[in-house]
């Protein structure tokens, strides 16, 4: 078992070389239709069936004519129309244009497309109006300008989101490679504990860290699987624990920390558990416990996660994602930040990496970076708080106070 606590860029080193040795095991993998696949992380490679665009595409109404025969002071005969979708139309004659419409075959002998808009027209002739000049290529996609025909569009690892969707689409792929979501077992400890549909005691709370990990590991990639809450004894952790390791993936939340009932460590150590680490330099989640539990088919990667929910939260957005997504076969494995412009200060702590809960908002008419503040917050505990939050702000370990105005990395939630 580790000694010395890592620091944050230490532990996540560890957790980031563990995934992407993951991602060298191949996960499993299923054929999906194309519509049931968002989310879904890509297995195969999607190629282009042919040329894009299969010929030369007009991005404008208007007129395909030659580029050096057009002027405002020259009338062009309009030969005929071009619609979308229909075969490319005759050699253009000299002196003459083509009416066309957006997305339809620029005929052979045009290398520009007058907008409608910057033409006039007086019966079968066109010209440009005064002031407008037209130059080769203006308003056309050249044939295979965005892709060769078996060129790779979309490689194995991809997520895949509306637009690579789209693209798979157009080169045919009404089914897809994928790989199989991880199944994640989440273990929430604590007698504290009842379900969210009982009405808790004086001294109990609802288990609301089951169902957020359950909506942070499907956000990932994964399928929830939530196990029973186990008491604080080590026969019921042993229990659950041994079911828990059917899965692809385990998450524990609770019984990580020092105290007299935090048990989840030792009952690891019986089941014969590596630890990677036991505690990193951060705020919130210092007691994240890392390691892996033997198995005959292959080992079985465990978070440890503190009990309180921003301090779960964190500490899987920052740490549990990255093993997830690679059992996931995504190739995206460290979290994306992003940064914003602090509205109010954001302090840090001695000897620690703070992840503050955060809001931030942008103005969409704006080009600025989006603002951010902290939210006031009663510790990793409050729920009230963190539901009001979008985002952490990340403080690096060593640095008292980031002040207002200056910009801050921000890990969305």
């Amino acid at each position: 078992m580790a000694s010395a606590v890592p620091s944050f860029p230490e532990a996540a080193r560890v957790v980031y070389d563990y995934a992407s040795n993951l991602l060298a095991c191949h996960p499993r993998t299923e054929r999906l239709a194309l519509d049931s696949t968002y989310g879904c992380i890509l297995a195969q490679p999607v190629r282009a069936d042919r040329d894009m665009p299969a010929f030369q595409r007009s991005t404008r109404d208007g007129f395909a004519v030659r580029a050096a025969e057009a002027s405002a002071h020259k009338w062009l005969q309009v030969a005929g129309s071009i619609r979308a979708g229909e075969p490319p139309a005759g050699p253009l004659p000299t002196a003459s244009a083509w009416e066309i419409m957006t997305g339809a075959a620029v005929p052979e002998g045009a290398d520009a497309v007058a907008m409608l808009e910057h033409v006039e027209q007086d019966g079968k002739k066109v010209r440009l109006i005064k002031g407008r000049t037209l130059d080769p290529g203006e308003n056309v996609v050249p044939a295979a300008a965005e892709a060769h025909a078996g060129e790779e569009l979309i490689p194995t690892g991809t997520r895949l989101g509306p637009s690579q969707i789209a693209a798979a689409a157009t080169c045919g792929y009404a089914h897809l490679e994928v790989f199989v979501r991880p199944r994640v077992a989440i273990l929430t400890t604590g007698d504290e504990l009842v379900p969210v549909d009982t009405t808790p005691g004086s001294s109990q709370i609802r288990n609301s860290n089951a169902s957020m990990l359950a909506a942070l590991v499907a956000q990932n990639g994964g399928e929830p699987w939530i196990l029973p809450a186990a008491k604080d004894n080590t026969a019921a952790l042993g229990s659950a624990l041994r079911k828990g390791i059917e899965a692809d993936m385990l998450l524990i939340s609770g019984g990580v920390s020092a105290g007299k009932f935090d048990l989840v460590e030792p009952v690891l150590a019986s089941l014969g558990a590596h630890f990677h680490f036991t505690g990193v330099r951060i705020q919130p989640g210092k007691p994240l416990v890392f390691g892996e539990i033997p198995r005959a088919k292959s080992p079985l990667a465990f978070f440890g996660l503190p009990g309180n929910p921003i301090s779960s939260a964190a500490t899987f957005l920052l740490f549990g994602s990255a093993v997830l997504r690679a059992l996931a076969g995504n190739h995206l494995l460290a979290p994306l930040f992003s940064a914003a412009q602090l509205s109010r200060d954001a302090k840090g702590k001695p000897n620690l990496t703070r992840f503050i809960p955060a809001a931030f908002k942008s103005d969409p008419l704006s080009c600025h970076l989006p603002e951010v503040a902290p939210v006031p917050w009663q510790g990793s505990g409050d729920l009230a708080a963190f539901a009001r939050a979008n985002c952490f702000i990340f403080v690096p370990e060593g640095i008292d106070r980031i002040p207002a105005g200056d910009i801050a990395r921000i890990l969305p939630i």
